[in-house]
């Protein structure tokens, strides 16, 4: 059998890197066709729904992208440590399981510190965010 290892990182790369310069050249227009059409259309109070998401999107790409990184400079390794790295959860949710069971390294401590000076509770209640922006979205 034919080791296609090559064949597939070449394919993902170019996959990576069409999605890259697609998100890059059309997300602003996006993001400001969206403003100006809640303005337009007096639907400002959704706005702040618009930038959560967006702002949980990128959390949780950040969460993905920088994976070795923060793995690395945050957190201490044990049996206990829960890794960076899931698509479908933010940096704060995973500071905050690592908060819960001691295994945030100094760095990571000070992060957590600071994002809970800016928002009470932040990393523990973003373990369950994505669960109760759910339920708030649809009971509106």
């Amino acid at each position: 059998m034919k080791n296609n290892n090559s064949a597939n990182l070449f394919k993902s790369f170019l996959l990576f890197f069409i999605a890259l310069v697609l998100l890059l050249t059309t997300a602003p227009i996006g993001f400001f066709y969206a403003l100006i059409r809640q303005i337009i259309f007096k639907k400002v109070k959704t706005l702040s729904i618009f930038f959560t998401e967006v702002a949980l999107v990128l959390d949780e790409t950040g969460n993905v992208v920088m994976q070795h990184l923060l793995n690395d400079t945050l957190l201490n390794k044990n049996k206990n440590t829960y890794h960076f790295g899931n698509k479908k959860e933010t940096i704060s949710s995973v500071i905050g399981k690592n908060s819960l069971t001691g295994t945030l390294a100094p760095l990571g401590k000070a992060i957590n510190t600071f994002l809970n000076f800016i928002d009470k509770g932040h990393t523990l209640n973003s373990i369950i965010y994505n669960v109760r922006f759910w339920e708030e979205k649809n009971v509106r």
